[in-house]
């Protein structure tokens, strides 16, 4: 009789489809732990000198802007915004840098091959 969870029964050569699923769903959990973990990082990037600086978390959601009260000048807020842009950009690459490097660390603790996630 077949069994209902491997539709195979064992024969050789076929996967254990209860085995794979198994796998599958640790793989699962192993990646929301993942993004568990990058949620609780941040990356800090800064343009003009550190005048303006955007911290970013592992999840490149942008959580805090600090802007030094010396370069905001009313007759040039295109300099601001310029760095503004210029340092939330860095630190959006920063934390995508952040994230491939957590799912590399999670692909090979998998037994997958680094690029794999």
């Amino acid at each position: 009789m077949a069994d209902p969870i491997n539709p195979f029964g064992g024969m050789p050569g076929m996967p254990d489809v209860g085995a794979l699923m198994q796998q599958a769903q640790r793989m699962r959990e192993e990646l929301l732990r993942s993004h568990d973990d990058l949620a609780h990082k941040t990356v800090e990037a800064s343009a003009g000198g550190g005048m303006v600086s955007a911290i970013v978390s592992g999840t490149r959601e942008l959580l805090q802007l600090r802007i030094d009260p010396q370069v905001i000048d009313a007759k040039d807020p295109q300099m601001l915004q310029d760095l503004i842009v210029a340092a939330v950009n860095q630190g959006l690459q920063k934390a995508r840098a952040l994230e491939e490097e957590q799912m590399r660390r999670t692909a090979v603790g998998m037994g997958l091959p680094a690029g794999m996630l």
